[in-house]
């Protein structure tokens, strides 16, 4: 039905995460019928990611060694929010309300597992004592698995004396970070309590 390089693209678009076959099919059309500049420009961007990296100090998406909030030195240097994927700092710093630093774990803790083996916590623990740092803000989904996660760094960070707080549940549970609208995320960050 379609060519065969048609057809590999769609494919490709297929094995996104939340994208059908039919809406695979839809965008696959969509750049067909694009001009060749703006197609080009697409393809060049595309074959970008393959040079992109993680911080090597907080695992954020970046082009250097560091990312553009780890090189900020305006940005509070002793206060880091942690969450559980880069597309979370996104939705954190399009609300404008947060100004300090932050770690990615690269997961959450899966209910009945109970392993933390493969997330950045051990890294977390070493930034926490030779940065300085004096408030955890714990922004992992409110989630079972998220709450989990926030449970155990709550446990591993408690012996270093420093401030831990949760977001506040301006978020509903069962939602992601990545979901959710600024005036929520903003809501939650001002409003976070210190975890007892």
């Amino acid at each position: 039905m379609y060519p065969k390089k048609f057809k590999k693209l769609i494919d490709n678009f297929a094995s996104l995460p939340s994208v059908g076959p039919k809406m695979a099919e839809r965008l696959v059309l969509f750049l067909f019928k694009q001009d060749k500049e703006k197609l080009k420009d697409f393809s060049e961007n595309l074959a970008e990611i393959k040079n992109l990296k993680s911080c090597k100090k907080c695992f954020n998406i970046a082009e250097d060694d560091l990312c553009e909030i780890c090189k900020n030195a305006q940005r509070e240097q002793k206060i880091i929010c942690v969450v559980e994927e880069p597309l979370d700092i996104i939705s954190i710093e399009k609300t404008g309300s947060f100004r300090g630093l932050y770690h990615v774990l690269g997961g959450v803790i899966f209910s009945g597992t109970g392993e933390a083996t493969e997330l950045k916590i051990t890294e977390l623990l070493g930034r926490i004592k030779n940065e300085g740092i004096e408030e955890i803000i714990l922004a992992t989904n409110p989630t079972t698995e998220g709450d989990a996660t926030a449970l155990y760094l709550k446990k591993q960070l408690q012996p270093l004396g420093v401030k831990i707080t949760r977001l506040a549940r301006g978020l509903s549970t069962g939602s992601d970070i990545e979901y959710a609208d600024e005036v929520t995320l903003s809501s939650a960050l001002t409003n976070r309590r210190e975890m007892i």
